[in-house]
């Protein structure tokens, strides 16, 4: 093994990016997003920035210029004389992208759901008793990655109450990881989110564990949703469901 330990880490893309987080936040906070809080926004914003880097994700650009737009409109509002009738509110800097944005992500959710030719060709059958769990379930919701975080952080506050986030090494890697959470859910069809940690017991196994579910997801061999807003999140590998027809690739 060449190297030491110490120069182990693990660094993963972000598949969101800022303005997924700011909608996240304007969401999670039930504002207005033509009345942004802008104080409250942005120190939950730049929260969030130093979860993912204790976490050793690696943060885009993209993520780090928001953060100064931010800061920037804060000290614009905070400056004698913003209170002035005439001028600009400094928060449509952030408005008009994210409305533009919200109608973007609208309009591709509208072609997503158009059929696409031969997709899902391969297929894997759930066990009976976990596709019967979600027979009579609502409509599922998708889960994005500051909604994971947010579920990683109060699962850690439960399971070690006043811990910091802090990366450390461990002797098994990311891929180790990775492998044994396909191979569960291979097994069982799906588990909910906080079941993916019940063996782990330090800081350095709960954060790789979610890690893993990060490369996973990003991979696209994730599905990972909820049936509610308040409801448990739930992870499934990306198969079809027993029962539909394997009529991908026939010739008629």
């Amino acid at each position: 093994m060449s190297g030491s330990t110490m120069d182990y880490e693990v660094r993963l893309d972000i598949f969101e990016g800022p303005l997924d987080l700011l909608i996240h936040l304007i969401r999670k906070n039930e504002v207005d997003i033509f009345d942004i809080p802008i104080a409250t926004i942005a120190d939950q914003y730049l929260e969030y920035l130093d979860i993912m880097e204790a976490l050793n994700i690696t943060v885009a650009g993209d993520f780090l210029v928001m953060a100064s737009t931010l800061i920037h409109i804060k000290s614009r509002m905070l400056l004698p004389g913003s209170e002035d009738e005439n001028a600009e509110d400094p928060r449509l800097e952030l408005t008009r992208p994210l409305l533009e944005y919200l109608r973007f992500k609208e309009l591709a959710g509208e072609l997503s759901e158009r059929d696409v030719l031969d997709r899902d060709v391969f297929t894997r059958r759930f066990p009976s008793d976990y596709k019967s769990q979600f027979q009579s379930e609502e409509p599922l919701i998708e889960v994005s990655l500051f909604q994971l975080i947010d579920a990683f952080k109060r699962m850690m506050d439960q399971r070690l109450p006043g811990v910091q986030l802090k990366f450390q090494v461990e002797p098994w890697s990311l891929k180790d990881r990775t492998t044994f959470i396909m191979d569960q859910l291979k097994e069982r069809g799906g588990l909910y989110f906080t079941e993916l940690f019940k063996d782990d017991r330090t800081i350095a196994e709960l954060i790789i564990t979610f890690l893993a579910v990060l490369e996973l997801a990003q991979m696209g061999l994730l599905r990972i949703f909820q049936t509610g807003p308040d409801k448990d999140i739930r992870v499934e590998p990306r198969f079809e469901e027993e029962g539909e027809e394997e009529t991908h690739g026939e010739v008629t």
